[in-house]
C-alpha cells in the first residue's frame, strides 16, 4: 500500500507538472537586461507576433532537456516538493525524467532517494526501489495504462475524462505557449537574464473558461461533462489562471511559471527548458521487469470474490 501510495502521489506531480496552467509571481534571476534593443515594452500586436513565433520554434522543435520543481501545499494530500530532470519529447510525446524530494518518501523509510520515471505508448512507468522489487519477483517497474484502464471499464464518460486526463499529463512548452496565447491580456514585463541568457519576459492572464477553451484536449467532453468539470473546479477554489514564460534571442521559452492557487495554498511548478531538439528516444522497460498495476488489482479484485464466494458455499 505504501508502494501505492507513493505512486499515486509521485503521478499526480508528474500530470500537475506536464498539464497544468496556472498563477504565480514567479521571476527569472532578477537580472535586467538593459541595454538591450528588444527591453521596450513591446505593442500587443508585437507581443503576440513573439509568443507564435516562440510556440512555432518550440512546435518544430518537438523535445527538449527539461528541469522541474513542483511544490504542493500541506493542506494537501501529498504535500512537499519534488524535482525531476530528464528529457521530454512531444512528438511523438514521450518523458524519461529522474525524479526527487519529500513528495516520494510520504514517510516511509524504505522510499528510494530517487525514482525514474518513463512515459511512452500512452503509458507512464514508475522504477520501484529494491525493497518494493523484491516483493515483487525482482519487477522493478510499474506500468500504469490510463487508456487500457479507461477502455476496460465500459463507461464512455470515463473514457473521455481519462483520455483528456491522458492528455494533459501530455502538456508541454509549445502547448503552454498555445494557452498564453488564448489569453486576451498578454503582458510584456521586459528582458531580463535567466540562467545568465537574455530573455523576454511575458505573462498572461486566462480565466477558467478561457483556459478550457484554448486547452483542445477538453473538445472531447460533452456541454454536460464540461458544466460538471468547472463546477467541481470552482468548487475546489479554483477562479483563474496565469502563466509566465521567458523566451530567448532564438525564439525558444527557456522557463516557465505555472502554479494553481487553492484554498490549502499554492501549487507551484518552475521548468527550465534547454537543447531544443535533443534526441528524445525513450524505451518501455523490458517486460520481464515490469508489472502492470491495471491488471493486478484486477486480479486482486477477481480473488477477492472468488473467496468470497468459496465462504459462501
Amino acid at each position: 500500500m505504501s508502494t501505492w501510495k507513493r505512486a499515486g502521489v509521485s503521478l499526480t506531480a508528474v500530470a500537475v507538472v506536464m498539464g497544468a496552467a496556472g498563477c504565480q509571481d514567479g521571476g527569472g534571476d532578477g537580472k535586467k537586461a538593459a541595454g538591450s534593443p528588444q527591453s521596450a515594452a513591446q505593442s500587443q500586436g508585437e507581443i503576440a507576433e513573439a509568443i507564435q513565433a516562440a510556440y512555432k520554434k518550440t512546435s518544430d522543435a518537438k523535445s527538449a532537456k527539461v528541469r522541474m520543481t513542483v511544490t504542493m501545499p500541506a493542506g494537501l494530500e501529498g504535500g512537499g516538493t519534488m524535482e525531476m530532470a530528464g528529457v521530454q519529447g512531444w512528438d511523438p510525446v514521450v518523458m524519461d525524467v529522474t525524479a526527487k524530494g519529500s513528495m516520494l518518501a510520504e514517510g516511509d523509510p524504505d522510499a528510494p532517494s530517487q525514482v525514474r520515471m518513463v512515459m511512452v505508448d500512452d503509458a507512464m512507468y514508475m522504477e520501484l526501489g529494491a525493497k518494493q522489487a523484491a516483493e515483487l519477483d525482482g519487477k522493478r517497474w510499474m506500468k500504469l495504462d490510463l487508456t487500457a484502464a479507461a477502455e476496460a471499464s465500459g463507461d464512455k464518460t470515463l473514457q473521455k475524462q481519462m483520455t483528456g486526463s491522458l492528455e494533459n499529463m501530455n502538456q508541454d512548452p509549445a502547448r503552454q505557449l498555445a494557452l498564453l496565447l488564448g489569453s486576451p491580456k498578454i503582458k510584456h514585463l521586459g528582458a531580463e537574464k535567466v540562467d545568465g541568457v537574455e530573455a523576454q519576459h511575458y505573462k498572461g492572464t486566462l480565466t477558467l473558461e478561457e483556459m478550457l477553451d484554448a486547452n483542445k484536449s477538453f473538445d472531447v467532453l460533452s456541454a454536460e461533462e464540461r458544466k460538471e468539470l468547472v463546477d467541481g473546479v470552482e468548487k475546489a477554489g479554483i477562479k483563474g489562471y496565469d502563466t509566465e514564460v521567458w523566451v530567448n534571442e532564438d525564439q525558444y521559452p527557456v522557463k516557465m511559471v505555472v502554479g494553481i492557487k487553492m484554498p490549502q495554498g499554492t501549487m507551484n511548478m518552475t521548468a527550465s527548458y534547454s537543447d531544443y531538439g535533443a534526441a528524445a528516444t525513450v524505451q518501455a522497460p523490458p517486460a520481464k521487469d515490469t508489472f502492470d498495476l491495471f491488471e493486478m488489482l484486477k486480479q486482486l479484485e477477481g480473488a477477492g470474490a472468488e473467496g468470497a464466494a468459496g465462504l459462501g458455499g
